[in-house]
């Protein structure tokens, strides 16, 4: 289904939600955090970049993952970041930046980050959308960094289109999510060693997609060219 709210729309919902977004979180998007987590394999001491960390539940995780290393998040709202500062703060660590920012332009310069997470956003965006952002987790990730993607999917049980009912009554009260498959774009973008993990959830399962950035420059195709001589 096609994205029916624009940014704007988003950042406003958003921005009302933000007040009741923990306790929906913990239904429907805990399991799939949990396991983002667990397959980026943060090591610590490395540079980490959450985008839309919402009220940052991923990112105080990270937190505590990676105490030596660089950690830095931003989300589309100020009502988000209220709450992710907060639950940053209550982790202790002082090695953080959280700030207002855009999926679409990311204000990092390139080769940056060992690791990029997201979880929930391109359930949002217009599918137009992936690839220009998609090159973005890609420019400021180092060669063989990995990014961890983490969206709602299609599932086997007969309750799981629930979610896509819902979204097609009223897609502002969900905040804009539906149901997206990324997978194919991550790979287009140039992405290496995709993978692929579903988790159940309420309503709609998520699924979990890694993939790198390959470590070198692919070289031109010259065979031909040798082969016409």
């Amino acid at each position: 289904m096609k994205a029916r709210l624009d940014k704007d729309q988003v950042r406003s919902s958003y921005q009302l939600l933000s007040r009741i977004y923990d306790a929906w979180g913990a239904l429907t998007e805990r399991k799939a955090r949990k396991r983002c987590l667990e397959i980026a394999k943060i090591q610590d001491g490395e540079s980490i970049l959450e985008v839309a960390v919402g009220t940052g539940a991923l990112f105080a995780e990270v937190l505590r993952r990676n105490p030596n290393g660089r950690n830095e998040g931003i989300d589309l709202t100020e009502g988000m970041l209220r709450k992710a500062r907060s639950r940053a703060a209550k982790t202790g660590a002082t090695n953080y930046v959280l700030k207002v920012g855009d999926a679409y332009h990311l204000d990092y310069a390139d080769d940056q980050f060992d690791v990029l997470l997201n979880a929930f956003m391109f359930d949002l965006l217009p599918e137009d959308d992936f690839p220009a952002i998609l090159a973005e987790f890609k420019r400021v990730l180092r060669p063989g960094g990995r990014t961890v993607i983490v969206t709602m999917t299609h599932g086997p049980r007969w309750f799981d289109a629930t979610w896509n009912a819902l979204y097609r009554l009223s897609p502002a009260l969900l905040g804009g999510c539906r149901v997206v498959e990324v997978w194919r774009p991550i790979e287009q973008a140039g992405f290496e060693g995709l993978t692929r993990e579903n988790v159940p959830a309420l309503l709609a399962p998520a699924v979990v997609l890694t993939a790198v950035k390959p470590a070198y420059a692919k070289r031109p195709d010259v065979t031909s060219n040798h082969l016409s001589r």
